[in-house]
């Protein structure tokens, strides 16, 4: 082998191994890529089946009940509603009224069945994402109680 041909085939295997690893990088980046959905959206079917995302908004009043280890509760956009379970303990600031991000999925009976749940730390904050769903539920809620009087 030349000289040039020799150079030739290191700068060919080094652009391949190159390409290998952008390929695992990639790979591990889109398998731990998690997405926010609001309640809204997931009733609209805009969140994944058989995958992982978050779902957040605020905990409806009345709707949490504990079986145990298990806690159901519903979580809410003022605009729809998705029923929650979790098992597990549910951190110390998780209260009705107060606004919280579950990490599941959704399940075959349609209920999102949650691996993580993380509340807000305190009444001053709340999750970007979740916020901004909150302000679009209510602008929605708004515009169509404007539409709905004469």
């Amino acid at each position: 082998m030349t000289p040039r041909q020799q150079r030739f085939t290191w700068i060919v295997i080094g652009i391949a191994l190159l390409a290998a690893a952008a390929g695992f990088v990639l790979n591990a980046f889109q398998s731990n890529l998690v997405f926010f959905f609001t309640p809204t959206q997931i009733a609209n079917g805009e969140a994944p089946k058989q995958r992982i995302f978050r779902a957040g908004g605020m905990v409806k009043e009345g709707s949490l009940r504990r079986e145990g280890e298990v806690v159901r509760f519903v979580i809410t956009d003022t605009e729809h509603d998705i029923a929650v379970t979790y098992t597990g303990l549910l951190p110390d600031l998780f209260k009705e009224g107060k606004g919280v991000v579950a990490q599941g999925e959704i399940g075959s009976d349609g209920l999102f069945v949650a691996r993580e749940v993380l509340a807000k730390h305190d009444e001053n904050y709340m999750p970007p994402e979740a916020q901004h769903a909150m302000d679009q539920a209510a602008a929605a809620k708004a515009a169509k109680s404007l539409k709905g009087t004469p």
